[in-house]
């Protein structure tokens, strides 16, 4: 035992004499080690973030291109969506007209303009006119034509022939203040 403490006591003596020599270059080599300990240290730590930020990315490039698929479908919904509105909307115009347009077919009369007017369509149409009944007078008209009723001296109603056919003859009428 004795030669492991002499060994351990020589090896002391050494490494003082090898530090008290040279305190300063001693201290130099220590910041150097230091530094690079440091640096290596910050490596992996930059390292370590930029394989985080590239997971990250890879992520959010999935999300994306999911988030652009259903962006993709939901436009696709949309345009069917559109479409069978464009259809039902054109069903209920043939049903039920735009304000004050009535379709009003052969023998058929109908009360317009808030009750004011009772129109009917005399007989079918001919090539050139219709036979127009409005409360009570029968007038013939073309497609474009406007009948103009004075109800009383404050109001008067206008008759427009829109177009007609063999089936059917589309009118547009309304009341307001005379002029």
């Amino acid at each position: 035992m004795t030669d492991t403490t002499e060994l351990r006591q020589s090896v002391r003596k050494r490494l003082y004499r090898i530090f008290a020599a040279q305190p300063g270059w001693w201290l130099l080599v220590f910041a150097i080690a230091v530094g690079v300990a440091c640096y290596v240290i910050g490596l992996n730590v930059g390292y370590l973030d930029i394989a985080g930020a590239r997971q990250l990315v890879q992520q959010l490039r999935t999300e994306n291109q999911k988030l652009k698929t259903q962006i993709s479908d939901l436009n696709a919904t949309q345009v069917a969506l559109q479409n069978k509105l464009s259809t039902f909307e054109a069903a209920l115009d043939e049903i039920i007209p735009s304000k004050n347009t009535y379709n009003i077919k052969p023998n058929q009369s109908m009360i317009v303009a808030s009750g004011r007017l009772t129109i009917a369509l005399v007989g079918p149409p001919t090539n050139e006119s219709v036979n127009v009944n409005i409360n009570g007078k029968q007038q013939s008209a073309a497609s474009g034509d406007v009948i103009t009723i004075t109800l009383d001296p404050q109001t008067t109603c206008r008759v427009r022939v829109q177009s007609f056919d063999m089936f059917k003859a589309v009118l547009n009428a309304s009341c307001g203040p005379a002029q």
